[in-house]
């Protein structure tokens, strides 16, 4: 299989870019920690540029198949504040000089991951956000963020109790605890490094954090301070099905020992392998949406026998599931359709799925009766062996049939075609 081949099949995962200035001009970057995880466990990493206009370009980077969001600047208040801030302005002149690196609003990059956000609220495109891409999840559901962890927060604790969200002296090197919360995707993914007082210590880069978390997520790690370090939607989890929507506060792709690339825990890379896992169920479930034949337009004779066939697939239908209810249905009702499949027409695969999707197992009105039993005895063997099959084998099995059906479809197409060539035939 070629490279190319690959490029279309393994699934898109969309990270932008974070500006910064080189040289003195701008470049836009993502990190490789990042890009590694996502090629690693089976996905193919799209980079959106941080470029004036790029927001009202989105819908050319589809399709997307998961969105992770991670690292940047901060986001502009006015996007989740209700009313003006309580820090003064002296307050906020010193927190522009101590985090001079992230306190410059970058307006077009906001724009750009709230509506990446949101995209994957809509459609329920797995989402992964990773520090500043935690921050934007909860944004875009409306709940607000702490300015500043410093001046807001961790001013109402004593100094040995504060904790240190950010050391400039220390950058990589610099962890503080975090509570584990039960039950939720983190405590399943650190369970074998988690002690009874289910901590685990965290790497930490930030001096803005989650301040009222939306309401449709459930937190999974608090610092001690209180701030919330982890957050998902457990309506929205589940991997295996193309469920993902999650929030971390600190990198775990970054929590790796000194001068090594040994990660700290073996949990650290769970988050990238479950996500990618929901990326690849999701491009699955895409799949099969995107093979849903649309309708045809018929004149107004064609709708009007179309009308009288489906009529008589709906009441084969309904006397298939309601079993001996037959006392009000004539045989003749059954006939329309009995003869539509008797009749010596080539159907389409689409054309026998829409039958199939109609309730038309019969081949003929008068067997039917007759088959009726036999037919609920096979769905139920076929029910109880694809109940114990996951989704991936199922979406697997679909496509297997689709493509069977449309060999099939082809081979009988062209054999009627050598059919006519040889009755053609002096």
């Amino acid at each position: 299989m070629s490279s190319s081949d690959l490029a279309v099949i393994l699934p898109r995962v969309i990270i932008v870019s974070r500006r910064s200035l080189r040289k003195n001009k701008f470049v836009d970057f993502v990190g490789e920690y990042h890009l590694d995880l996502i090629v690693g466990y089976g996905a193919v990493p799209v980079i959106v540029p941080r470029v004036a206009g790029v927001h009202t370009l989105l819908h050319s980077f589809e399709p997307i198949h998961g969105v992770l969001l991670c690292e940047g600047e901060d986001i502009d208040p006015s996007l989740y504040e209700d009313e003006e801030t309580n820090l003064s302005k002296e307050e906020l002149e010193e927190i522009r000089r101590l985090h001079a690196s992230d306190t410059a609003i970058d307006k077009e990059k906001d724009t750009i991951e709230l509506a990446l956000a949101k995209h994957c609220l809509e459609r329920n495109i797995p989402y992964l956000g990773i520090c500043r891409g935690s921050q934007v999840l909860n944004v875009a559901c409306g709940g607000t963020l702490y300015q500043d962890i410093g001046k807001e927060l961790s001013k109402y604790f004593p100094q040995e109790k504060k904790v240190v969200h950010m050391d400039y002296d220390n950058y990589d090197g610099h962890r503080h605890a975090v509570n584990i919360v039960e039950e939720t995707p983190l405590h399943q993914w650190f369970e074998e490094s988690l002690q009874d007082n289910m901590e685990i210590r965290v790497n930490s880069y930030h001096h803005q954090g989650v301040k009222r978390l939306a309401q449709r997520f459930k937190p999974m790690a608090y610092a001690p301070d209180g701030l919330v370090e982890g957050f998902y939607d457990p309506d929205a989890y589940n991997p295996e099905e193309g469920k993902f929507i999650m929030g971390l506060q600190f990198h775990p792709e970054r929590m790796r020992k000194a001068n090594s690339d040994e990660f700290d825990y073996p949990g650290c890379t769970a988050a990238y392998k479950e996500f990618v896992k929901a990326v690849v169920a999701y491009q699955k479930k895409l799949n099969i949406i995107k093979r849903v034949p649309t309708s045809l337009k018929l004149n107004k004779e064609m709708e009007q026998k179309r009308n009288v066939i489906v009529r008589s697939f709906s009441l084969a239908r309904n006397l298939y599931e309601g079993g001996d209810n037959t006392r009000q249905l004539k045989e003749s009702d059954l006939k329309p359709g009995a003869e539509f499949l008797e009749s010596n027409i080539a159907l389409s695969v689409q054309q026998e799925n829409r039958l199939k999707q109609m309730g038309a197992t019969v081949r003929n009105a008068s067997s039917y009766m007759e088959r009726l039993k036999m037919n609920e005895e096979r769905e139920k063997l076929a029910r109880a062996v694809m109940g114990k099959m996951t989704i991936e084998q199922l979406s697997d099995l679909n496509l297997f049939y689709h493509m069977m059906g449309q060999i099939s479809s082809d081979m009988l197409e062209k054999k009627q075609l050598q059919n006519v060539s040889t009755a053609d035939l002096p």
